[in-house]
């Protein structure tokens, strides 16, 4: 984009674990869904990852939120907040002014009138000229370079941090979808669940992500492509002793089945 060009176009994965922006055809923001504003003025203090560092740490005068639960907004005013603050990211260059934004956002598809109103109203509130929702199952499919206008039925399946997406496309068009409100988060909180019963160490929404990506799994049996334990470290829930214990694929894999099997 030129200097002086007015127009800038964007697309936006809003999403509940993780929000990606996209201008000029590379990723130029990738960033944790987390705010961080002072609870006196609302004011906005940290966006991102820098606010997920402050996660669960904040003293009483900083709250951090996450403004998205399953999928959709459940902060209205945090969410406007964490878009302005991401969005800077994206001008972060040289300017001597902000062009105006032409916004594309990935939307679930079982969303609600209410749902895709706030999202809409959030995108204009932080300074959004032209905005157009997508439902992310397209996108996904348009994203992958699939032959979206071809009579042919594709499944995309789409597990996110809050919702989990399912569709069939064909000619276009969704054919049929269904939004799971089951996905990601929840099988953080069946690991923290996990290890405060089993192990009797309280682990936080952080530790628990950590232990999901380093050992997570839905089966018992990896083979070759096991990975390697990992040593949760954390204070004893009864001594607040600290603690390390050691975990293992097998035990996450049992841990997660009920979430797993339930969908």
């Amino acid at each position: 984009m030129g200097l002086f060009s007015f127009i800038q176009e964007i697309a936006m994965d809003l999403g509940t674990a993780n929000t990606i922006i996209i201008s000029g055809d590379k990723i130029v923001v990738d960033e944790p869904s987390v705010v961080a504003l002072d609870r006196r003025t609302d004011k906005m203090i940290a966006v991102g990852g820098d606010a997920k560092m402050m996660y669960e740490k904040e003293h009483p005068n900083i709250r951090t939120i996450r403004p998205l639960h399953d999928g959709v907004i459940a902060d209205f005013t945090a969410c406007e907040q964490m878009m302005r603050g991401l969005i800077k990211m994206v001008h972060s260059g040289n300017r001597f002014f902000s062009p105006s934004l032409r916004m594309v956002i990935g939307v679930p598809s079982g969303s609600t009138e209410v749902e895709l109103r706030a999202v809409r109203d959030s995108a204009e509130h932080a300074d959004g000229r032209d905005v157009y929702l997508i439902f992310e199952p397209m996108a996904a499919a348009l994203g992958m370079g699939l032959d979206v206008e071809a009579p042919e039925g594709n499944m995309i399946v789409d597990i996110g941090g809050g919702s989990t997406e399912i569709a069939v496309i064909s000619l276009g068009g969704i054919v049929c979808n269904n939004s799971i409100r089951v996905a990601g988060d929840d099988l953080t909180a069946d690991i923290q669940e996990y290890m405060s019963r089993q192990h009797n160490v309280k682990v936080s929404e952080r530790m628990a992500e950590r232990i999901k990506l380093h050992v997570g799994s839905a089966l018992t049996d990896l083979g070759e492509e096991a990975p390697e334990d990992y040593i949760v470290h954390g204070p004893n829930r009864i001594t607040a002793l600290p603690m390390e214990v050691p975990v293992c694929y097998q035990e996450i894999a049992h841990c997660l089945d009920k979430t797993v099997a339930k969908n």
